[in-house]
C-alpha cells in the first residue's frame, strides 16, 4: 500500500527555551540599553558609535557580553552598506521579524492603533516624552525606556510590564532571526536573558505566533499617522 502524504502540517516545535539570567538591575538596564542601540537601523552614526560600546559591553557577564561582542565584530567586518542591506532584508521583509512588538498580536488590523495608543499611554503614565520618527511599539524604543526607567520608582514596573504583555512577539522574532542563522538573533537572544522565564500559557500562545504568523487584514490603519511619533527619553532639571 502506497503511503499518503498528510494533509495537514505538523505544528512546528519551539526552538531551544533561552535561561533567563538573574542580572543586576545595573547589568538589566545596561542590557536593554545595548540592545536598543544594536537594534536600531545601521547608520553612519550607528558605525560611529560601536567603539564607544564595546567598553560597556565588556563590563557585563559574558553570557551578555560575548554575543554582543560577536555582533559587533560581525557588523565591522561585513561594513556600513552591507550591513544595512542585511538589516532590511531582515526586518522589513519577513512578517516574522517586526521590530514593532505590537504587530505579532495584532497584525495589520484595525486592532493595532489600540494597541499603539497603550503604548503612548504607557509611556506617558510614567512621565516620559515621546519624540522619534517610529511608533511607539518599535523594539528599540521600549528597550531604550526600560533601560532609562528608574529601578525604584514604578517606572521600571511600567516598562517591565510593556515587555511582559508582548513576550511573545520577542520570543517569535527571536525564533525567526535564530532560524535564519541571522546575527540580530545575538542581540534579542540577549533580551530574552535578561527578562523572567516564560509560564506554559504563554508558550502556548508563542508556539501559535510561530505556526500561524501574525493576523492580517487589509483595511483600517489610514488613521495611525495621526499618532504623535516620540522616543522615550529621560527628565533631566533644565
Amino acid at each position: 500500500m502506497s503511503s499518503v502524504l498528510p494533509r495537514v502540517t505538523p505544528r512546528r516545535l519551539l526552538p531551544p527555551e533561552v535561561p533567563a539570567l538573574r542580572l543586576s538591575a545595573v547589568d538589566r538596564a545596561a542590557t536593554h540599553m545595548l540592545a536598543s542601540l544594536l537594534l536600531d537601523y545601521p547608520d553612519a552614526a550607528w558605525f560611529g558609535r560601536l567603539p564607544a560600546l564595546r567598553p560597556h559591553i565588556d563590563a557585563l557577564p559574558s553570557a551578555i557580553s560575548e554575543p554582543l561582542t560577536s555582533f559587533v565584530d560581525q557588523a565591522e567586518a561585513a561594513g556600513e552598506a552591507e550591513w544595512q542591506r542585511r538589516y532590511v532584508v531582515t526586518f522589513d521583509l519577513k512578517r516574522k521579524c517586526s521590530l514593532y512588538l505590537s504587530y505579532y498580536a495584532t497584525g495589520d488590523t484595525r486592532r493595532r492603533g489600540v494597541a499603539l495608543v497603550t503604548f503612548l499611554e504607557a509611556y506617558r503614565a510614567a512621565g516620559w516624552e515621546f519624540d522619534a520618527d517610529d511608533l511607539p511599539d518599535f523594539l528599540p524604543a521600549v528597550l531604550e525606556f526600560s533601560a532609562r526607567a528608574d529601578a525604584a520608582t514604578a517606572d521600571a514596573q511600567i516598562a517591565g510590564a510593556l515587555l511582559a504583555s508582548h513576550r511573545e512577539g520577542i520570543e517569535v522574532l527571536r525564533a525567526a532571526l535564530e532560524g535564519m542563522s541571522s546575527p540580530w538573533a545575538l542581540v534579542v537572544r540577549t533580551v530574552t536573558q535578561s527578562l523572567p522565564p516564560i509560564d506554559a500559557a504563554t508558550r502556548e500562545r508563542y508556539l501559535d505566533l510561530i505556526n500561524e504568523g501574525p493576523p492580517t487584514e487589509t483595511v483600517g490603519l489610514s488613521f495611525l499617522g495621526q499618532l504623535p511619533p516620540f522616543r522615550p527619553v529621560s527628565q533631566e532639571a533644565p
